[in-house]
């Protein structure tokens, strides 16, 4: 480990536990407050500190020096949630920012001295900026590593540079922030950081590990840990608002083609683009409406305005879906609209094509697509995506060209054809799929050798072996004629499914059979009530 240590100033709050419970939870910090964690203080009020109560102290023992003692859990998520707007102040005035814990963070001091006139200045402007936006009391120390920089901000110092040795050298081994080790060397009569840090690191290694060869280097004032800054979040939404209600579908096309320009343009800047945008409106009357488009691909200008304008569109108009139920419109017209860019990735984040690019007949045809969705809607483009379900009919969705392509209902199991996993769905059919899935069942029968119809009890047992089948309809490709017997050389099954069985109204119970014919057909038959029908057909 070499280099010379990195001039720090780090801003710590006092007490922040406590401040954090009264910023989340309302406990007055002015009165006697304690936080416990394991049943023993690990922050406490200044009131309660004058009246006796201590770090490390039992929760018995400080309520018996304080009896108003208020005591409070400790909440590591809420310390973090209640720092966060210190956090986003200190930004305000300096980059580049590391949160060493909640109640301290720190940052290069050099860039804010050399812009804000010295390391003073720099100390003075951040803590006023913090008490004006947060109405929080903190304290800065600059010195040579975080680590002096942190016990430097315990009393405000502002250390020379390089010496931060000598101002270490006073302090009790207990600063290092281990108690087992500082036990240890007191009891060894190492009793400060210079007589730590005067031991040959050899020997401390041997003794102590790796743990204590890093303390006694903090010890010595060589921490020269860079910081893990943090990179601010950048602020990708857009938002537009309106002094005159849009209620018309065109005035809304219109304002989405700006707004989703303004949004591509932003993402652009930062080398991103959209794979899910979320659209949210607000209304004359303050109704919040809000709805998320994915995508399976990048979004283009023309693609987030089009998905803006379709969600507008349903938003006003009210489409009509594929039930006949048309939603609710709007009590009034839209006055703010605001674009979310909640999936991003970088430009380059797409797999290309095997050979290189994806190629430009890929290209044409998903403008070509995307130019008769922009024309006729989302819905009047349509691809199959395979997904779980137990008949071949559930197993296929259609979703409109440019949507994600996931499962209708995920989970374990095998794959379609290398694609998303399939669950293990009891009662679904084993492979192959069949080739041809009949929009309508046909009616059947099913006879045996004696020509009686075959028939399934109650616990699924069949009556006989079926022989023979006749269709009711003329089935679409191959298959067996109107009325014509036909006959079966090969079957499988049953396969039953009970499903929804907790709505008596939508209950249905199928046993499902696989049937090969003489002349070479192979179906897919069922028994629902009684009745033989054909649900598809095998290749």
């Amino acid at each position: 480990m070499t280099g010379a240590p990195v001039r720090t100033l780090l801003l710590w709050c006092p007490d922040w536990p406590v401040l954090a419970a009264e910023i989340v939870d309302g406990v007055p910090a002015t009165g006697p407050v304690a936080v416990l964690h394991a049943n023993r203080v690990i922050a406490c009020s200044e009131r309660a500190r004058a009246e006796g109560v201590r770090r490390g102290l039992r929760k018995r023992e400080a309520q018996g020096r304080c009896p108003q003692l208020t005591v409070v859990d400790h909440d590591p998520g809420r310390d973090a949630r209640a720092f966060e707007p210190v956090v986003a102040a200190v930004e305000e005035v300096a980059v580049g920012v590391e949160v060493v814990r909640p109640g301290a963070c720190a940052l290069a001091a050099r860039g804010p001295s050399r812009y804000l006139g010295g390391e003073e200045a720099a100390a003075e402007r951040i803590v006023e900026h913090v008490a004006q936006t947060c109405a929080v009391e903190s304290q800065v120390g600059i010195a040579d590593g975080v680590f002096a920089a942190g016990l430097a901000a315990r009393g405000g110092r502002i250390v020379p540079p390089g010496g931060s040795p000598e101002f270490l050298a006073s302090r009790p081994v207990e600063a290092l922030g281990r108690p087992a080790l500082a036990d240890l060397l007191r009891r060894l009569g190492v009793r400060t950081l210079g007589d730590f840090a005067g031991l040959p690191a050899g020997d401390v290694l041997a003794r102590f590990g790796f743990d204590g060869a890093l303390a006694h280097r903090l010890a010595a004032g060589r921490d020269h840990r860079p910081l893990a800054v943090r990179q601010p979040p950048a602020d990708l939404t857009v938002t537009a608002g309106y002094d005159e209600p849009i209620d018309r579908v065109d005035a809304a096309a219109f304002a989405a083609r700006v707004l989703a320009e303004q949004l591509h343009e932003r993402l652009a800047a930062y080398g991103l683009a959209c794979t899910r945008l979320g659209i949210e409106a607000v209304t004359a009357h303050g109704q919040e409406l809000h709805r998320v488009w994915r995508h399976d691909g990048l979004l283009t200008a023309t693609a987030i305005a089009d998905r803006v304008r379709w969600q507008l569109d349903g938003w006003l108009s009210g489409s009509t879906g594929r039930d006949g139920a048309r939603p609710a419109r709007p009590t009034a017209g839209i006055i703010r609209l605001r674009l979310v860019p909640d999936g991003v990735l970088a430009q380059a984040g797409l797999q290309p094509g095997l050979w290189g690019e994806t190629g430009a007949e890929r290209e044409r045809a998903h403008r070509a697509l995307s130019r008769v969705q922009g024309i006729l809607g989302p819905e009047a483009v349509v691809t199959a995506v395979l997904g779980g379900g137990r008949s071949p009919a559930d197993q296929v969705r259609l979703v409109p060209w440019g949507d994600e392509r996931l499962p209708a209902r995920s989970g374990g199991g095998a794959r379609l054809g290398g694609g998303a996993p399939v669950p293990p769905w009891p009662g679904r059919l084993p492979p192959p799929a069949p080739a041809v899935v009949l929009p309508t069942p046909l009616l059947a029968t099913v006879h045996d050798a004696a020509g009686a119809p075959v028939v399934i009890s109650a616990r699924l047992a069949v009556s006989a072996a079926p022989a023979r089948l006749v269709v009711g309809t003329t089935a679409p490709g191959r298959g067996p004629g109107t009325g014509r017997p036909a006959e079966i050389v090969g079957w499988a099954g049953p396969w039953p499914v009970e499903e929804r069985w907790w709505a008596p109204a939508e209950a249905r119970r199928r046993a499902r059979f696989q049937v090969c014919l003489a002349d070479g057909a192979a179906l897919l038959l069922a028994v629902e009530g009684g009745q033989w029908l054909v649900e598809a057909i095998y290749d």
